[in-house]
């Protein structure tokens, strides 16, 4: 019969698997780190686009804003409010009416807005919806005038 004898000396396999242990931490380590960037940078949102508007008061009850300047808006994302509540694009109020803007905005566009429920003081606000639907910005503030 055969006798099979193994070296008893180990020495040499003590570094092999601290090197393996070494590489597999700095794998998962990468793992874990890439993942972490990359869902951080999945949540960074479109920034809002920069745009001045104008403000001209035709009458008690209606208002021509106007793109002064700046960058082109997809009207589809643009809201207006006055006092909270939603002007445009909504239309289900028959205290509201307007004339929309077309897409995109550009400087020079406008857009009538009659409110016969704005009061002065009443803040109107030009409000930017997000793509993603995280987050909406407000682009523009104005104080409706007194009487």
């Amino acid at each position: 019969m055969v006798e099979l004898s193994f070296p008893t000396d180990s020495r040499g396999v003590s570094p092999v698997i601290g090197v393996i242990l070494m590489v597999a931490l700095t794998v998962i380590l990468a793992t874990v780190l890439g993942t972490v960037v990359l869902d951080f940078a999945s949540g960074l949102s479109e920034q809002p686009p920069q745009a001045a508007f104008g403000y001209e008061r035709n009458d008690a009850d209606e208002i021509t804003i106007t793109h002064v300047s700046g960058d082109q808006i997809d009207n589809n994302r643009v809201r207006i409010t006055v006092d909270g509540d939603e002007v445009y694009p909504d239309d289900s109020d028959a205290a509201v009416s307007k004339t929309g803007w077309a897409s995109p905005i550009e400087a020079g566009d406008t857009v009538d807005i009659e409110d016969t429920d704005a009061d002065g003081g009443d803040t109107v606000r030009i409000i930017w919806q997000n793509p993603s639907g995280q987050s909406a910005n407000t682009l523009s503030t104005w104080q409706w005038p007194q009487g």
